[in-house]
């Protein structure tokens, strides 16, 4: 009996070692640094980066000698025959087996010289479609990360508001039954009960989701356990103070304005790609082979001959006249251009206005916090006097309840001004393209 109750309570422990080992903690950074590495997109993003490398090498590879080799093997099941004085020749061999080798080398074509820069342009899209992508998982790590802070610190606030009701109720239901206190009195505090208690029941749904959506931004199954380390005023604390308000408005350092200058150059290779083509082509090849004819399928005897044939040459295409077909690509291809340009244009104004407005944002989520936080000292003082007031029978219930609903304002608004301030930061750091930790 003894040893079984060892047994149990070693496999208790056991359990609960390993359910505590599926609860994994993360800080912040280590959220952000975590789905670095596993969030869906980051990873397909990193592979865009593999297949341009891929295509880059296949763009010089077809400038690079090309060896292919060909047999062919002929059964001539009724061959054709020659009549000659009456009688019947059959014309060629009823067996026959060539095999062929051919060595052939890109000498000259445009479209080569356009295509390998095109290549090295193409990784570069990628690369900076990865750095876009590891910027916006950044950003919306922080949003959802401050999302959870926000709702359990949502619920926590509520659960204390809620027992300081139930002890209001719980006295003020006392006072009135001994007639010392009207029923609206006792009838106000279940209505505000009731609203509170319907916010906490919406604030732990919203947690529960909150979990999820970060789980799902980290990479993580939408189920699993995770814990959060840091908290929604510790974060609130660090990014008060920033120097990003006075940064340099470095518009070419911006990740958005180099994927459109990206695009300028692109559509540059183009408009090359197509003026590449009314030029020449020069190809060159050697071409060796070995042929065998014969009346059965003997090829391997070695007695019977095999004739041996090689070709060195050159192949030059020269395009004439294309009916203005190539005129016509290469003025689409130049339009194209420019439009890219004005693109350029728009998306450096265009980052100078979002720039400028998230600065703006981020310096009144400071006030705004600012402001919150002196509004939420005001109003505590407020309810705390109310209530005081209100038992000792000078305030009435409904001024009571104006002081509560005030309060209860008062604290979700403190709480959204936190987060706004790290998602505004993380807003910021985000258009002026802040390095990743």
């Amino acid at each position: 009996m003894r040893q079984s109750l060892i047994l149990i309570i070693s496999l208790i422990t056991v359990s609960f070692g390993f359910s505590q080992e599926n609860t994994n903690s993360f800080s912040l950074q280590q959220a952000i640094d975590y789905a670095l590495e596993n969030n869906r997109q980051v990873k397909n993003a990193a592979r865009d980066i593999d297949a341009a490398i891929k295509q880059k090498w296949e763009t010089i590879a077809t400038g690079l000698p090309q060896l292919n080799a060909a047999v062919d093997y002929q059964n001539a099941i009724k061959r054709n025959v020659a009549v000659f004085g009456g009688e019947t020749f059959p014309i060629g061999a009823e067996q026959s087996l060539t095999a062929t080798a051919t060595l052939s080398q890109l000498l000259f074509d445009g479209s080569y010289i356009v295509g390998l820069q095109s290549a090295k342009v193409f990784l570069e899209i990628s690369e900076n479609a990865k750095l876009k992508t590891d910027l916006e998982v950044r950003k919306v790590v922080v949003n959802a990360y401050g999302n959870v802070l926000l709702a359990e610190e949502s619920i926590k606030i509520l659960d204390r508001n809620i027992t300081v009701l139930e002890r209001n109720l719980d006295e003020t239901t006392k006072i009135y039954e001994n007639g010392l206190e009207e029923e609206e009195s006792v009838e106000q505090l279940q209505i505000t009960l009731s609203g509170v208690q319907s916010s906490l029941n919406n604030a732990t749904r919203l947690k529960d989701l909150a979990y999820q959506m970060l789980n799902i931004t980290m990479g993580l199954d939408i189920n699993d356990n995770i814990k959060l380390v840091d908290s929604l005023e510790s974060l609130t604390s660090q990014n008060l103070l920033s120097d990003l308000i006075n940064a340099d408005d470095n518009i070419e350092n911006n990740i958005d304005f180099k994927i459109a200058a990206n695009d300028t150059e692109s559509k540059e290779l183009l408009l090359k790609l197509e003026k590449s083509k009314a030029l020449p082509t020069l190809n060159a090849f050697v071409n060796g082979g070995y042929a065998a004819n014969r009346e059965s399928f003997n090829f391997t005897n070695s007695s019977e001959p095999w004739f041996g044939s090689s070709i060195l040459g050159l192949s030059m295409n020269i395009p004439i006249f294309s009916s203005g077909m190539r005129s016509a690509s290469t003025q689409r291809a130049a339009i194209n251009l420019e439009k890219a340009k004005d693109d350029l244009t728009e998306t450096e104004q265009q980052l100078k206005f979002q720039i400028a407005s998230s600065k703006s944002d981020y310096q009144f989520s400071i006030e705004d916090y600012q402001n919150k936080k002196e509004n939420l000292g005001l109003a505590e003082r407020i309810e705390t006097k109310n209530q005081t007031k209100f038992f000792e029978g000078i305030a009435s219930s409904f001024e009571l309840r104006q002081a509560q609903t005030q309060l209860y304002a008062a604290q979700q608004e403190f709480l959204q001004a936190m987060l706004d301030v790290i998602n505004s930061k993380a807003a910021l750091e985000t258009v002026l393209n802040t390095p990743i930790n």
